[in-house]
């Protein structure tokens, strides 16, 4: 069982601890000596090692995604930990709990799909009801939508993320439409439900969360344009002009060409869609940056690669 966890590590001679490997790297110094980088991790974070002299035989028997039990030195750099590698090996499988190694959602994810299948159920466009049980009552799909994560880094990047997401949004939709009437509700509900189905088989979330070869080829709005797409198409009867719609709020739900829309959103329910989707992706970004360990600075919180600043901790700040 691991009791020393990435978010506990402090400057240390020496520790021992369980890490799952997220990357695997021989690299060379400016002055051309080989060493070995990797990034390690569990359920807290990550955090970068390297291992500088004799690593050739310990390495050549780990991959990226094994589970290795590790010695290693804790130093600071650059205000944050790094380890110096003594020595590691393969873990045995008696000694691993997934449980250390995977960030999981807080949140019921079976209340959650209840949830997001009582929006379905609810949809008054028959198309669009059929097209969303159809997909979220799927064998093959239920259980990976229970579990996948909503992204590698960006936003909700922890088991049960995904789902978590949608039914944030669905209840968001619900708001938005009540808002503004001239709005679809039952469009931004789909769109809600089926506008990241494709990262189920865009990423893999067994041990690490990463992409998939399809996912780093396709990416996930190819994936689902082309899946919802053959779905629609096996309900006699769906309409064309329906199918083209919801296909058009797939693929511009990033709103922008340069973040992977191949068409802005030219429809009102999928522009509103589009900042609805951000907005929480941005949301959740800030949740995770606030919720992350020590900054060195106890007002503000680590930096956020994922939205390119740290955030002020306001609830600290005011009571200063």
């Amino acid at each position: 069982m691991k009791k020393l966890f990435v978010k506990d590590l402090e400057p240390d001679p020496s520790i021992t601890s369980f890490f799952l490997v997220h990357e695997k790297e021989v690299r060379n110094t400016a002055n051309g000596k080989a060493y070995l980088r990797m990034e390690l991790g569990d359920r807290t974070g990550t955090v970068e090692a390297r291992m500088w002299d004799q690593f050739e035989a310990l390495a050549k028997d780990v991959n990226r995604d094994d589970f290795i039990k590790v010695q290693a030195r804790v130093e600071l750099y650059r205000n944050k930990p790094q380890l110096t590698l003594q020595q590691f090996r393969v873990a045995k499988p008696e000694e691993i709990d997934l449980g250390d190694f995977l960030p999981r959602t807080s949140y019921d994810v079976e209340q959650l799909y209840k949830q997001i299948l009582g929006h379905a159920e609810g949809l008054k466009n028959p198309w669009l009801k059929q097209l969303c049980l159809k997909i979220l009552t799927d064998p093959k799909i239920v259980e990976r939508f229970k579990r996948a994560p909503a992204a590698k880094v960006m936003h909700h990047a922890y088991i049960g993320g995904l789902i978590e997401h949608v039914a944030g949004l669905c209840g968001l939709a619900k708001q938005i439409a009540a808002h503004y009437p001239e709005l679809d509700v039952d469009l931004l509900l789909t769109a809600a439900m089926l506008h990241d189905v494709g990262k189920l088989d865009e990423l893999c979330y067994e041990r690490a969360v990463s992409y998939s070869v399809e996912g780093q080829l396709l990416g996930h709005i190819v994936m689902e344009v082309e899946s919802v797409g053959k779905v629609m198409d096996s309900i006699e009867g769906f309409p064309e002009k329906l199918k083209t719609v919801v296909q058009h709020i797939l693929i511009s739900h990033h709103g922008e060409y340069e973040f992977g829309s191949p068409k802005l959103p030219m429809i009102r329910e999928a522009l509103a869609f589009h900042y609805m989707d951000d907005l929480d992706s941005k949301m959740g970004a800030i949740r995770a940056a606030l919720a992350g360990g020590d900054s060195g600075e106890p007002e503000w919180s680590a930096y956020s690669g994922a939205l390119g600043r740290k955030f002020l901790r306001l609830d600290k700040f005011l009571k200063s």
